[in-house]
């Protein structure tokens, strides 16, 4: 039995506690959203993993990684990620379940003040962030973004993106750039810190089988420590159609070339249409038994793998694929086959329900983890009321032949990119 319980704890700062017995984990997080923009992504994207080091109550990696030991092996660790025009600095703990505690210890309470700990009350030297702390967490963050470079699907898809919404904040990485990171100066991170807390939008997720009060009580407690003003409501910049479609193609030392195509589908969240705009991608490019799938890669194996994504927050559809540079063009002319054809409503009823079958399958799965259910309600921060999975999974039953045709209509060719090469890689 789930239970849902959402409330207020000041102005900006929601609550939401998940429930559910079945759970021998508890997974809290503070996720912290500001919009994305060029001057504040890469310290902002420092942040977290800087402040998950050390707390002043637990002051270096020893003392802070025997505590988590002491709770049972918990875990504490942060992520950032982008949800539309919006950062996303997530920082979480996880443990067992109060119940499997051997001595009746309260490890869900226990995480919070860990959480409130190094959050509200970091360790500071000298009236900054320790030297040390900052100088690895930026390498490592300069490592993940080569890391990126190097994965040429992950690049590829990067590159489509920043191109397709240059001058808008989804066009902008969530880390910022590896020179942002590098030109980070630790004298500004109070700064940022600071701002945080006291002026970004926050989500407070707590997942699992435990007493949602007392940890409720600790957030709030300090978050009203703060005195905090209301904070900034975040809306996403959603672009109907694309004016024109732009046309990049850059070389590479790869053996593998990767073609990506962005569309417009003029359809994003709290937009009643998204279930519809869902299923068509799915039916498009989104599932096994999709046309892309199908046609593109297996019966006429033009590519290594074609696929599309749908960012409900943004309204855009990514089709991603791995070709041979020679198959390029003839890939890219398919692609846009197999689009006109959902648009002429060329699908049977039998691959419409299978793409129903396969995202209502999909959304059963989310309530299987407390990962899962936090993701889906976070992706949910922009939805007026926030509905769950199965709510979710019957408006997309109800969706009709004439919608999908309708939602494929819609979109528009924004960008198309393609990274050429014939070298040693093989990514």
């Amino acid at each position: 039995m789930t239970e849902i319980q959402q409330q207020s704890v000041c102005g900006g700062v929601n609550f939401r506690s998940i429930k559910d017995s079945r759970f021998k984990t508890v997974r809290m997080s503070v996720n912290f959203m500001q919009p994305l923009s060029e001057a504040t992504a890469a310290p902002n994207a420092v942040l977290p993993y800087l402040l998950t080091r050390t707390s002043r109550r637990y002051p270096d990696l020893t003392k802070l990684n025997g505590h988590l030991a002491e709770l049972y092996g918990a875990q504490l660790d942060a992520y950032v990620f982008k949800l539309g025009d919006v950062q996303v600095l997530s920082i979480f703990a996880s443990g067992i379940a109060d119940k499997y505690s051997l001595g009746g210890e309260k490890v869900s309470e226990e995480l919070s003040k860990l959480l409130c700990s190094v959050i509200f009350d970091p360790l500071f030297e000298n009236g900054m962030f320790p030297k040390d702390g900052f100088e690895q967490e930026r390498r490592q963050l300069m490592e993940k973004i080569d890391a990126e470079y190097n994965d040429k699907r992950t690049y590829a898809f990067l590159r489509c993106a920043g191109i397709m919404c240059k001058g808008e904040p989804y066009g902008i990485p969530r880390c910022g750039t590896k020179k942002d990171i590098e030109n980070l100066r630790l004298e500004n991170l109070n700064k940022v810190w600071s701002s945080l807390i006291h002026n970004a939008k926050a989500e407070i997720m707590v997942v699992g089988d435990c007493d949602p009060v007392p940890v409720y009580d600790e957030f709030s407690a300090a978050f009203h420590n703060l005195g905090r003003a209301e904070a900034q409501d975040y809306t996403n910049k959603v672009v109907k159609a694309a004016a024109d479609v732009k046309n990049i193609t850059e070389k590479q030392n790869v053996t593998q070339s990767k073609l990506v195509l962005g569309f417009r589908t003029g359809c994003a969240e709290p937009d009643v249409n998204v279930p519809a705009a869902k299923l068509m991608n799915v039916l498009f490019g989104g599932s096994p038994n999709s046309k892309l799938f199908l046609n593109v890669r297996e019966k006429l194996s033009l590519c290594y793998y074609c696929s599309s994504l749908y960012d409900p927050l943004k309204g855009i559809i990514f089709v991603q694929s791995g070709v041979e540079t020679k198959n390029i063009k003839s890939a890219q002319t398919e692609i846009l086959k197999q689009l006109d054809e959902v648009k002429k409503g060329n699908f049977t009823d039998e691959e419409l329900n299978a793409a129903k079958l396969s995202i209502c399958n999909s959304y059963r799965t989310i309530a299987d983890s407390p990962d899962g259910l936090e993701g889906w309600y976070l992706s949910k921060t922009f939805s007026d009321p926030a509905e769950d999975p199965e709510e979710e999974a019957e408006k997309v039953r109800a969706v009709t032949r004439e919608e999908v045709i309708k939602a494929a209509g819609k979109m528009t060719l924004d960008t198309v990119y393609a990274l050429e090469g014939s070298g040693a890689e093989n990514k």
